[in-house]
Order: structure tokens, then sequence, then C-alpha cells
């Protein structure tokens, strides 16, 4: 290359390495993936360390720095040539990626991240419904969100967010060695355990008892790469069970959302999934009452479940120091159901129906109510 072609390499290399990595959420310059480049006349020739072979962002990423490339002054043709990183450079990588932290889990105590954990004593109260469109509404106020799909039993997160093509087919994530990169959904990064299921066995039951059921969510906390995130939603199964016990293990410091319906029945269990996350440690700060009255076109209220769950769970759970409050009562909404049918979540279709709102609200709440610091280390000197 000569010496006139030089700064033009340099542009290119400076163009090319503003390219995103669509996966990692990172530029390729930041991830050392430019390997090299070479100019020509107006000829550019680029490399490009994949991390993995058959990346599936791949023909993305090859687009993308064609175009990037052409964007520099008298560059009008590029070749790019797709490679795979060493596996010392695959280690390095996440070494980086990981901040130089050992392996473990990254949502600790003095962690910046809030960890919310959406729990509810029954199924079939939408709970899973409610956590996924609460991560949607939380990344479209500008957080960075990431949603652990921790119902091994009764996964469901991935549908509600459209990753799980025509033919029942669910999106993967990438694997980095040991590093798990999840997919994104509506600007949320997910996991969950139906991502990992051999093709074909998609639809097949999880039949886990409680040492696979930990291992599996402590791997979800260890190894899957989120990045710096505002939050981190789990979406937890119903009831009182060996997850619910290991989450609480592992994140003693997250807090409790507590999802119910207005009928007795669900308020009253709703509790029980509450206290228990409090003798673990956890915090609970609010209640949703989801499938509350829906408001018909003559101006009527129809009360399916009946009324008042949320405020007695919220009631209930009050009871001593520690005050819980009533955040949301969510209507019910056709659009909120044919939206999780269809995996587009109706805070982004359909912002302006009554449960979208309602779920809005529960979002800005959780954006604006303090996380406690109870037990962290707080950045204080004496001078």
């Amino acid at each position: 290359m000569s010496a006139e072609a030089a700064p033009r390499a340099d542009a290119v290399r400076a163009a090319v390495g503003s390219v995103l990595d669509p996966e990692l959420r990172r530029s390729l310059a930041e991830l050392r993936m430019v390997a090299d480049v070479a100019v020509d006349d107006r000829h550019a020739d680029v490399t490009i360390s994949l991390t993995i072979v058959g990346c599936p962002a791949s023909d993305r990423i090859e687009r993308e720095v064609r175009d990037a490339a052409l964007t520099v002054a008298d560059i009008d043709d590029v070749d790019v040539h797709l490679g795979v990183m060493t596996p010392t450079e695959r280690a390095e990588l996440t070494g980086r990626l990981r901040a130089g932290r050992p392996r473990g889990i990254p949502f600790t105590r003095e962690s910046l991240t809030r960890v919310v954990a959406v729990t509810s004593g029954k199924g079939g109260v939408g709970k899973s419904t409610l956590t996924a469109n609460l991560a949607v509404a939380l990344a479209e106020r500008g957080l960075a969100v990431g949603l652990v799909d921790a119902d091994v039993h009764g996964f469901s997160i991935p549908a509600l967010l459209g990753l799980v093509d025509e033919a029942g087919r669910t999106e993967r994530p990438t694997r980095i060695d040991d590093l798990i990169v999840p997919p994104v959904a509506h600007g949320v990064k997910v996991v969950s355990i139906g991502m990992f299921l051999r093709e074909g066995e998609e639809g097949a039951a999880v039949a886990w008892r409680g040492p696979m059921l930990h291992r599996t969510v402590q791997q979800f906390l260890t190894d899957v790469y989120f990045g710096d995130l505002d939050v981190l939603l789990m979406d937890m199964p119903p009831g009182t069970g060996d997850v619910a016990i290991s989450v609480g293990q592992l994140l003693p410091h997250a807090e409790v959302l507590v999802v119910t319906t207005p009928q007795q029945a669900a308020s009253d269990v709703a509790v029980r999934s509450a206290l228990v996350a409090r003798q673990t440690g956890q915090r609970v700060i609010g209640v949703v009452e989801n499938m509350s009255a829906m408001t018909m076109p003559d101006g009527s209220r129809l009360d399916l479940f009946g009324e008042g769950g949320g405020r007695q769970v919220a009631a209930a759970l009050s009871e001593g120091e520690e005050s819980v409050e009533l955040w949301a009562s969510i209507p019910l909404s056709p659009a909120l159901r044919t939206g999780g049918d269809r995996g587009v979540p109706v805070v982004s279709e359909d912002p302006e129906d009554p449960a979208a709102q309602a779920i809005a609200q529960v979002a800005a709440r959780l954006h604006t109510v303090p996380r406690g610091l109870a037990g962290r280390s707080l950045p204080l000197s004496l001078g």
C-alpha cells in the first residue's frame, strides 16, 4: 500500500470500526474485529474477524461494513473478507466483555443494575404477559433492560416477545466460548430455557427437579452476557417452589413485584409468594392487579374476576414496618391478549389501549421509585 493510500486506509478503518456488532451492541473497533484494511487506488479490502464460525449476524455485518467503507471519499469499490477469531482472541474478547471480572453473577448487591422479580401465587394471572410488556415499556423509556424467563416449566416469554417463528422455532442465543449472547426483542435482551431445547423439541415439556432448576437459573445469571443494564426483570414461576428459593439465594437483594387478579382465590396465594421472597431477604416493592374491570362500549364495567384483590394483597403485605402499595390495576384487554399471541407487545402496538396505559404506569413507577440502599456499600470518604 502506497504512502498516499495510508490515510485513506485509516479513514476506512475508522468508518468500518464504527459499525456495531448487532448481537454484542458494541463497535467492531471496540471488539477488535477489524483484522486488516488495505487500499489500492479507489478499491478497499477489509478483513473482519467474526467471533464464531457460522455467526448468525455475518451477512448483516458484511453489508454494513461495505456500506461504511463506501462512505469514505475516493473509495468506489469494497471487498469484505470474513474470517474467525482465534481461540486466544475469543478468550481476550470474553475477558473484556466481563470487564476483567471473574466468572460469576454480576448482579451483586453493589451492582447498579436494579433486579426485579415479578411473581405470583398461582398461574393464569397474566404474570408473564405483564412482565414482557413491562420490559418493553421500560426499554421505550430509554433504559437498558434484560429479561430472564425463570419460569422453566412454563416458559412463554420468547413467544410473547416474537422470538418464535411461524414454524415454532425459537430464536437461539449465540455462544462465544462460555459466554452466551442473548437475542434482543423490542429493545430487550432475553434469555429462556426455550432457546436451548433441541430443534424439534420446542414443544416438549421440561421435567426437571430442584438441582437442575437451580443450575439453569444460575447459568442464566452467570454466563449470559447482558452488558450494562439499568433493569433486569425475572419472570418467576408461580408459587413458592424450587426456582423461587434459588432466586432468593442467588439474588437476595432483588426487589419483588407481586401480580394478582381481583378474585380472592388468587390474592390469598399471591401473599404467600411474597412472604417467601421476604424470608430470603428480598423486598416487596408493589402489587399489580391484572384482569381488573373492563369498561364496555356502553360505559358499563365488566368485573369478570371480581374486585379488590390487589388492594387486599397490598394491605396484607403492609402489616408491620414495610408499606406496600397497589401500583396499578390492568383491565381486561383483547388487545393485550392478541398482542401476546402474535408476539407484539400492546405497549408498542397500541399504547392508547387502557391495559397498555396501565402497564406504562407501572413502568413509570418502577423507573421513578428509588432503589433501596440497605446492605449496599456507598462510595463515601472522610476528608
